[in-house]
């Protein structure tokens, strides 16, 4: 039978009042879904003995990130995916092994009960393929228009292993710079969403927790000296961060750079362009040259690097600057973005 009852069926202001309501909120969506020994003691903090991450590593990561997409859901994933992918992805390119993650939810009044089930079964979903749990949280609820719909806060600790040691200060020229597949497919799969260009193209978001990939990285290349993933901002504005922390200038091969037709054609249509894109399961390794080819091979048995590349390298040039080398054989200046070129995108 169905239920008419509009507290059942939408988010209302006392779901978010700390009383009754929320408790069930908590019990029948939140502490149904993400059940674990940890969370499950429903105390005010998440407990965690110090040993979970010692046996993995000396030093412990954390990061923090808040998702405010639209819309929600779009092909390949939605805010909730996009949540624990986000945060995990940037512990792993740390070198850091991700354990736990926190949520905080801020939710709109009238908001639907279920899409809000559906973003946390999609959240604990991408968790458990991540290997990590969800166990601590926090959610409030504001007036109609307060937010768009549903915010996102996610937190994620790990441990990094004490021979680890990446930073974006340790490249060195002649380094090469790889990336472990097709650029831009987050980025232009939310915008045709968004914007309902009816294109019937294969667009779909990369959205995907790298630390699987991560990991096999830094066994087979334990000299890797840094990654990043990029997302907003997309590759151009990764290297250039990372051109400027290493105070070496690197170079882009425009005929090496993976991008998809349809990625293409879109931002063709839409004066974009893909290296700015974001992606949302794509990272960006400098590697000692020597272990480049090797590294390249190793993640190409891996689903999420079958097409990896080496995109580009390092230069002895010392001003901290990116350039791209075009099919033409000239090269032009590739800054950072003044904005976003995409807002509400992650």
């Amino acid at each position: 039978m169905t239920n008419n009852n509009p507290a059942k069926q939408s988010i209302q202001l006392a779901h978010g009042s700390g009383g009754k309501a929320s408790h069930e909120l908590i019990e029948t969506v939140f502490g149904k879904v993400f059940a674990n020994p940890i969370l499950d003691q429903r105390e005010d903090q998440a407990t965690m003995l110090l040993k979970e991450f010692s046996d993995q590593g000396d030093r412990i990561a954390m990061t923090t990130d808040s998702y405010v997409i639209t819309p929600l859901f779009f092909p390949g994933g939605d805010i909730g995916k996009l949540a624990v992918c986000g945060t995990v992805n940037d512990l792993c390119v740390g070198g850091a092994i991700p354990k736990y993650l926190s949520c905080g939810f801020i939710l709109e009044e009238g908001f639907s009960m279920a899409e809000l089930e559906k973003i946390t079964a999609s959240m604990q979903t991408t968790a458990k393929l991540a290997g990590v749990e969800i166990v601590t949280g926090d959610t409030k609820v504001v007036t109609k228009g307060a937010v768009d719909k549903v915010f996102i806060n996610t937190t994620g600790i790990g441990a990094i292993p004490a021979a680890r040691n990446l930073s974006s200060t340790l490249s060195r020229p002649g380094d090469k710079i790889i990336c472990n597949g097709f650029i831009g497919d987050h980025g232009a799969a939310v915008m045709a969403a968004r914007e309902d260009l009816g294109l019937t193209s294969e667009l779909k978001s990369d959205c995907a927790p790298l630390n699987d990939l991560s990991e096999l990285m830094l066994n087979a290349c334990p000299d890797i000296r840094c990654m990043r993933d990029a997302t907003r901002g997309g590759v151009a504005t990764v290297i250039n961060e990372l051109a400027q922390a290493s105070g070496y200038a690197m170079q882009l091969d425009e005929s090496l750079l993976p991008v998809r037709d349809s990625v293409r054609g879109l931002c063709e249509i839409l004066g974009l362009e893909p290296l700015y894109l974001a992606n949302e399961g794509k990272l960006i390794a400098i590697v000692p040259a020597e272990s480049a080819e090797e590294l390249v091979v190793a993640m190409q048995e891996h689903p999420l690097g079958i097409d990896t590349k080496i995109i580009g390298e390092v230069l002895s040039n010392d001003n901290g600057r990116v350039s791209i080398r075009s099919t033409f054989g000239g090269n032009r200046l590739l800054d950072m973005l003044p904005g976003e070129q995409l807002p509400r995108i992650c």
